[in-house]
């Protein structure tokens, strides 16, 4: 039955006005419209849909021209079976396999028509209706948000939005849809975008009967050979550490006697004897005495051994990171247990690591890798009789993953915990854990700055012990002072930082301020309410241009001439952001006169990705009449000395990597440091006389300061912590991370989960998988990892490891302002125009290689334009994987794992493996590209990128690694891959509600093929996943067994040219049984809508959409034809071309539907399209009778 619109807006308005009357006690039902009772859900219920299983969610408001309005429902279902809406209509057919929507363009056509009918409802009106509405969701508490796709609702977003906000809901617009919700809401909704990518996939039938041939073959292999089985999980923990955790001896070799123990024990007693009665020793002795750590060396010593675990607290100066484990050490060696000790001291950082052991060992008149050692990734010195080891602290989770009791060891120190870093708070959650296992065990944690209360409570009231510093006095400048000391005046245009490359996005940015930054909000209360009247008026003018985003390159290197000039010497450490800030810095600066010259001045970098005999020459003392000016990030603010520094410069800022659960982007921005960073930075200008600090900030911006940095727990993507939490076995995820100290927020965690388990490395359960096991001893991103582990299964890890190297550091290829465009020439030739960043990466570094063979390295760096230091840098880190790989297992020479290094469709198909699902759609326009990601929506190329540089890209999809967010999402790199690599190479495939339907990302991505076709990609799909299952389970699984297969992968994903397109607004459902019903009320009209009927109808029998040509007539009007499986039906000339194609689609409406007359063989074709098989529906081309 049909009712007409009159008589539906008649209902609801009675059924509205007796609700308002009415009080209600429980949940309200569905709603529509001013949320009158839709129940029983007649209409539904007559089309055969039941509502038993289903709760309210989430109502949908929407427009449609057959009826006034309609109520789309959210539901929520214990079942295995669920679908986001549900539609109620007034048309004569229940739900179709493809649901229509009105174009944009009809909807706002169809309010027009009726404005002021609809205008008469006046915005205050709609304001009171949503104020019920949304206190109805209030009170619901199954209900998390309503969505309204009326065009009234969109008109007074702002009054509506506002209204939410006042009743503590969220409120957003997402083009012609708007949401109110209990919970925030992310900038983009997937679910709610009409143009989800849909991709019609087609291949040639030669290419898919060969793919199909080889498939069988393997399957025929299989089936006779019965020798694979796969391997227990326990293989993982023969995996070679690298000499972090050496086992001891078995069990018979294991247990050494007292006898021997002692013996080693007195020998390492009386060495250190020897030592502290020797000159050297007696001096080193002397020094040690004065710092200010001693006079609490017998307390300290007292308290560690009646107490497991104590917090010590040490201003700058005082000696705590190097004499405290000294103390322990001594103490043990001078009660003959020397030989029973093991101390372990983590450091955050290598540099800290490094610098700190070699001190030690200096101070004990020992060489490195005696009674003291250290170990970082990749690198370290220890022997039998290291007692002392220095590492960071990733390796003493490394360790703890074959070792989880830590064996033998007496004492760990924990030092720089104040930095709160990712590794240091979860290993704080796994060392309280392991205290009680290990009762003997001695925890002690120690920083400069350290909110003592907090961790002394978390680990139930610990003691603590607090250590004055001695540090000469340093002078504080801030901004105002520094100006009216060294006369500098600030301007809009001398604060703008001159990167020099390609940075003109950052200029841009200074010198526009569209819009204030995260820095800039972040001080503006401050300085709105700072009183600079004690300064005189050019500092006051120069303070209210003071530009807080930038760094301040010109005003550095003004502070430094100073400097050069009027102070006494002294060596100079800058605090900069990041290794782009300090080259283009050191660029500049190296154009001056002054600090151009190396007679007067020395010049150093320290940043965390330098090698370790890089980062060691800012020690090194110069040379009589030679200023050492170091700069540096925050690497330098703590652990390290550089003993003969006396100024600071302090930027107040540095890169800082943020993290929004509900947008799921991270983004690495510079952030203002916290109070107790800015005293760290000050305390290195007094180590060895009276100093000066330099703050390029205000007073009042420091006191707007906070007093700790955020934890990188609550501020960072959790993906790689909870693979470690996986593979130590400490249960779930969610609950293990809720001991933290400081918890994340449940959203980023399940987001990081999530990801773990589209990528493969977590199954359903939350289980590691062999995946994911080999991931966790990598150390890098997920990501990354898995780019690695299958470069190495599938025989091309040379390029792989070249892009993960490249991918890890910073961008090779430069962009001289002044000679853009020869750099982008010299960058197109290595692009060779393959749509790739990453394979222009590969081929830039292989020239580089071959290059240097020829000893013109840096010659070729100048005429391309690439960093020669970027270069040795991923070149490094090219053979640290390799010898991680290695350890493995995966790899067992470099020969044995580069086959197929040269075939450029594999290296597409393992990028697409590793960056799955950083994925963007590409439809090519004609004048532009459109692209879009299930995160983002849609998005733009970096300018930087090869592909920005291309009018057209041939591939329908990308995968990008990097994306920044500036006012719009930029994809910094990506790489072209086919419909054939993202189905094979992207994860986890499922099969659609329709035969030849795949899905994707719960849905996002959706393919359409032949049947067929669709069985060959779940297959091959599968058995791909159960063949790198089996070789990361078997390292020494012989892959020639499974030529087939790697055959028919390689067939589709080198020979598959694309062939494809995107369709946009299916929705997909299970088609309706009652097809001869649906399909006269579907025809009966025609009308406005018969192009989306046609479609419809169509689209729920498998076939392509129809194609549409039009002709303009002589009298300015317009005939068309619609043509589709064979079939053309020509409309009646019409104004528009839009009303003659709507013609056309009328008239194959009425041929279809019989309401016309039409022969034999039209019936029978209509017959075959909509014949449907109670097994599976399914469309053939059908022959005439």
């Amino acid at each position: 039955m049909i009712f007409s619109s009159t008589f539906i807006q008649k209902s609801l308005k009675f059924k509205l006005g007796a609700m308002s009357m009415a009080t209600r006690t429980h949940s309200p039902p569905l709603l529509v419209r001013g949320f009158c009772n839709l129940r029983p859900y007649g209409f539904l219920a007559r089309k055969g849909v039941s509502f038993a299983a289903f709760s309210p969610v989430s109502i949908v408001l929407r427009r449609h021209r057959n009826v006034s309005y309609i109520a789309t429902a959210t539901w929520s279902t214990s079942s295995s079976f669920s679908f986001p809406y549900t539609y109620e209509r007034s048309l004569g057919y229940g739900r179709s396999a493809y649901d229509e929507y009105p174009s944009e363009e009809e909807s706002d056509r169809e309010f027009s028509s009726s404005s002021k009918q609809q205008l008469g409802d006046s915005t205050l009106d709609n304001v009171e209706e949503w104020r019920w509405k949304l206190t109805m969701l209030m009170r619901n508490k199954s209900e998390q948000e309503v969505v309204s796709r009326d065009k009234k609702d969109r008109r007074d977003f702002e009054q509506l939005s506002a209204l939410a906000i006042r009743m503590g809901l969220h409120s957003g617009r997402y083009e012609k849809v708007v949401v109110f919700s209990k919970l925030p809401l992310p900038n983009y909704r997937s679910d709610l975008d009409e143009k989800r990518p849909q991709r019609e996939v087609m291949l040639p039938i030669g290419l898919q009967r060969r793919v199909e041939s080889h498939l069988r073959a393997h399957l025929s292999r299989k089936a006779m050979t019965k020798q694979d089985t796969f391997l227990t999980s326990s293989a993982v923990h023969s995996l070679s550490l690298d000499g972090l955790y050496e086992p001891e001896e078995s069990s018979t070799q294991n247990v050494i006697s007292e006898t021997i123990v002692r013996r080693r024990s007195l020998q390492m007693h009386n060495k250190q004897q020897n030592w502290q009665e020797s000159p050297e020793g007696q001096k080193m002795q002397e020094f040690r005495r004065s710092l200010p750590s001693y006079k609490e060396k017998d307390l300290l010593l007292n308290v560690v051994s009646r107490n497991q675990v104590v917090v010590v607290s040490g201003e700058t100066g005082c000696g705590k990171t190097t004499q405290l484990p000294q103390y322990i050490l001594e103490s043990e060696i001078d009660a003959v247990r020397g030989a029973a000790c093991s101390i372990i001291c983590t450091q955050p950082r290598r540099i800290s690591a490094i610098a700190v052991a070699e001190r030690v060992a200096s101070e004990r008149g020992e060489k490195i890798g005696e009674s003291v050692g250290y170990k970082v990734r990749l690198e370290g010195m220890r022997g039998r009789d290291t007692r002392l080891l220095f590492c960071t602290t990733g390796i003493l989770l490394r360790r703890l993953l074959v070792d989880r009791n830590l064996r033998g060891v007496t004492h760990v120190v924990v030092d720089e915990i104040h930095e709160r870093g990712m590794n240091e708070d979860f290993l704080l959650i796994v060392l309280k854990d392991l205290l009680p296992r290990r009762p003997e065990l001695r925890l002690i944690l120690m920083s400069a700055t350290l909110n003592a209360d907090l961790f002394s409570s978390y680990f139930g009231g610990a003691p603590m012990i607090h250590i004055p510093g001695f540090t000469y006095p340093v002078r504080s400048h801030f901004l105002e002072s520094i100006l009216e000391i060294t006369d500098y005046r600030l301007t809009p245009y001398n604060q703008i930082d001159n990167y020099g490359q390609e940075k003109m996005w950052k200029m841009q940015k200074q010198a526009l301020k569209k819009r204030k930054t995260q820095i800039a909000s972040a001080v503006e209360e401050a300085l709105i309410a700072a009183d600079f009247k004690e300064h005189n008026y050019r500092i006051r003018e120069s303070l209210s241009c003071w530009n807080p985003d930038s760094v301040g390159f010109n005003l550095i290197e003004h502070v430094l001439c100073h400097i050069c000039r009027n102070e006494r010497p002294g060596a100079v450490l800058v605090f900069m952001t990041g290794w782009d800030d300090i080259n283009s810095l050191k660029d500049q600066l190296q154009a001056h006169p002054l600090f151009g010259d190396p007679s007067r001045v020395l010049l150093l970098a320290c940043h965390g990705s330098m090698a370790s005999a890089e980062q060691k020459l800012i020690f090194e003392k110069p040379e009589d009449g030679v200023r050492k000016i170091v700069l540096a990030t925050n690497i330098a603010e703590t652990s390290i000395t550089i003993n003969d520094v006396v100024y600071v410069i302090d930027c107040g800022k540095a890169k800082e990597t943020s993290y929004d659960a509900i947008n799921n982007t991270p983004c690495l921005l510079p952030s203002w440091i916290s109070k107790a960073s800015a005293r760290q930075r000050k305390g290195r200008a007094g180590r060895v006389q009276p100093g000066e600090c330099f703050h390029l900030y205000p007073r009042c911006v420091y006191d707007a300061f906070a007093d700790y940095q955020l934890p990188e727990l609550l501020r960072t993507p959790l993906q790689s912590l909870c693979l470690q939490i996986k593979i130590l076995q400490l249960g779930s995820i969610s609950d293990f991370l809720s001991k933290a100290l400081q918890p994340p927020e449940p959203l980023s965690v399940q987001n990081a989960i999530q990801y773990l388990k589209i990528i493969g490395a977590l199954d359903e359960n939350e289980n590691l998988t062999a995946l994911g096991r080999n991931l966790s001893m990598l150390p890098v991103e997920p990501k990354l990892g898995k780019m690695l582990v299958y470069g190495a299964i599938f025989n091309c890890l040379d390029p792989i490891m070249t892009i993960v190297a490249g991918l890890s550091v910073r961008d090779p290829f430069l962009m001289p302002f002044d000679k853009k465009d020869l750099a982008e020439s010299a960058k197109a030739q290595f692009s060779a125009r393959d749509y790739s960043d990453h394979l222009c990466l590969v081929r830039a570094y292989d020239g580089w290689k071959d290059a240097e063979k020829k000893r013109s390295g840096y010659e070729y760096c100048w005429r391309n334009f690439l960093s020669a230091q970027t270069l040795k840098a991923i070149d490094s880190l090219r053979k640290q994987f390799f010898y991680l790989l290695k350890d493995t297992g995966l790899i067992e020479s470099e020969e044995s794992c580069n086959s197929w290094s040269g075939d450029e469709h594999i290296i597409r198909a393992v990028i697409c493996a590793g960056l799955f699902p950083s994925v963007s759609f590409v439809v090519n326009k004609e004048k532009s590209i459109l692209l879009k990601t299930m995160d983002d929506g849609a998005v733009l190329m970096h300018s930087n990128s090869v592909n920005a540089q291309e009018s057209k890209i041939p591939f329908p999809w990308l995968v990008f690694n990097e994306k920044v967010k500036v006012n719009a999402v930029f994809l910094r790199d990506s790489t072209g891959i086919s419909d054939s690599t993202v189905l094979l190479f992207g994860g986890n495939i499922c099969r659609g509600e329709l035969d030849g339907h795949i899905k994707m990302l719960d849905g996002y991505l959706e393919f359409f093929m032949k049947p067929e076709l669709a069985d060959t990609y779940l297959r091959l799909n599968s058995e791909l996943d159960e063949f790198v299952q089996k070789k990361l389970l078997n390292k020494k699984l012989d892959i020639q067994s499974y030529n087939e297969l790697l055959s028919a992968v390689g067939l589709l994903v080198s020979e598959d040219k694309c062939e494809g397109r995107f369709v946009f607004g299916r929705q997909v459902s299970a088609p309706s049984k009652k097809k001869s019903k649906e399909t006269r009320d579907l025809g009966s009209g025609g009308g406005d809508n018969a192009k989306s009927h046609l479609q419809t109808l169509l689209s729920r029998a498998g076939h392509q959409s129809p194609t549409y040509r039009t002709a303009q007539l002589k009298n300015n009007r317009f005939r068309s034809t619609v043509l589709f499986n064979g079939l053309d039906f020509v409309g009646q000339p019409c104004g528009s071309k839009k009303e003659a194609e709507k013609d056309a689609a009328a008239e194959a409406l009425r041929w279809l539907t019989g309401e016309s007359q039409s022969s034999q063989e039209t019936v029978d074709y209509m017959s075959t399209l909509l014949k449907k098989s109670k097994k599976k529906q399914q469309t053939s081309a059908t022959r005439w009778r």
